[in-house]
């Protein structure tokens, strides 16, 4: 791919927004350290104007001198830049819904007076020489016309980019591709793509939207945000590198610490099956898998552990097969014979079954010794 692919993470804005999370600002301030130092390109570091806590935080991160933009998150109102400019920020985003449904019955407003208010601010936010993203709230449910009409006049009045906002996670890979290539095709404007999950497609949809043209792409950690939540920077990355053959120089090594520390401030879990950071992720039970990764990791993984920071388990329970049997039992120095491999499988899957579980290392050996003991060893 001969463009380059910018991400910009909203953990600390719209991952903040997740019903009940919230973050001290010591927590802001870190989790933004540790973003920069991953490599994130421009970091949302929330709503200045809310003033108080949030404004100070947003100032304390600026201070920080971070390589990475740092953007304060507005509505299209002069007042709301202002508070963004008194922090510091290099970056704003001015935000407003383009969709009937939002103008009719949260606006309540007409489209007119969506361009009015949108061409206003974008322009006072060039006077004042800032980088600006004009967010085009629930864009996937507005007729694609006006979307075309509001994007034009975005870049008439400064914009550098415009969000597409799946804003309540409605489209698919398909329909996202065609809506972000018409867009880029008729505007000519950066697009970046901020995908929401309640279909279980943000990182689908953003991925459609990076092949449609789109070369920036909204994020947050563990994808944490409003409802189902929004695209997880750690699955964006990771499939920009192997699926799409992006590697956007990431430290990958460490999307495991960020993800726990931020799910922790959070007042979340990070539940074993996370694409990426969850534990299960190497974790390897069935005979079948199991024979094949101790053959070759890449039959059953499609990058290493190494990579993530992640540790490779193979996990002995009802599903396993002998050969994972033989090879666990030489993590305890004991070589066993294939006919003890089969007796050791046998006994294995009898006490998973009525713990309804895998087995632990001291339960394996304790079983060993148990069939040693009868055998009269």
């Amino acid at each position: 791919m001969d463009r380059e692919i910018k991400i910009v993470d909203t953990t600390l804005r719209d991952g903040e927004q997740t019903a009940g999370v919230v973050f001290a600002n010591q927590e802001k301030l870190r989790i933004a350290r540790y973003l920069d130092e991953i490599g994130v390109h421009q970091i949302e570091a929330g709503i200045p104007t809310m003033g108080g806590d949030e404004k100070q935080a947003v100032r304390d991160i600026v201070k920080l001198g971070l390589k990475a933009s740092i953007m304060g998150w507005n509505r299209p109102v002069i007042s709301d830049i202002q508070d963004s400019i008194d922090c510091g920020v290099d970056a704003v985003a001015l935000s407003i819904s383009v969709s009937d449904i939002h103008i009719k019955y949260k606006l309540q407003t007409t489209r007119e007076d969506v361009l009015e208010r949108m061409t206003k601010a974008a322009k006072f936010a060039n006077q004042n020489k800032l980088y600006i993203s004009v967010n085009a709230e629930d864009a996937s449910r507005s007729d694609m016309d006006f979307l075309v009409q509001f994007s034009k006049l975005a870049k008439e009045s400064g914009a550098n980019r415009i969000r597409f906002c799946d804003t309540v996670g409605t489209l698919d890979p398909f329909s996202t591709y065609e809506k972000v290539k018409r867009l880029i095709d008729e505007v000519g404007i950066e697009v970046e793509m901020h995908t929401h999950n309640d279909f279980g497609m943000a990182t689908a949809n953003a991925l459609a939207g990076v092949r449609a043209g789109a070369n920036w792409v909204g994020v947050t950690v563990s994808g944490l945000g409003e409802r189902a939540g929004n695209a997880a920077l750690e699955e964006v990355v990771m499939a920009l590198k192997h699926i799409n053959k992006t590697d956007l120089n990431f430290k990958t090594e460490k999307l495991k610490e960020l993800a726990e520390y931020v799910t922790r401030a959070a007042g979340r879990k990070i539940h074993p099956s996370k694409p990426i950071v969850g534990s299960n992720i190497f974790s390897h039970e069935s005979g079948i898998h199991g024979d094949g990764v101790l053959k070759n990791p890449i039959t059953y993984e499609v990058f290493s552990p190494e990579e993530v920071d992640g540790e490779r388990q193979i996990v002995i329970g009802k599903h396993s097969g002998s050969h994972s049997i033989i090879a666990k039992f030489r993590e305890f120095n004991y070589e066993l014979t294939s006919q003890e491999a089969e007796e050791m499988l046998r006994r294995v899957r009898v006490l998973a079954v009525s713990l309804k579980r895998s087995l632990f290392d001291k339960e394996l050996v304790h079983l060993y010794e148990d069939y040693l003991e009868e055998k009269g060893e």
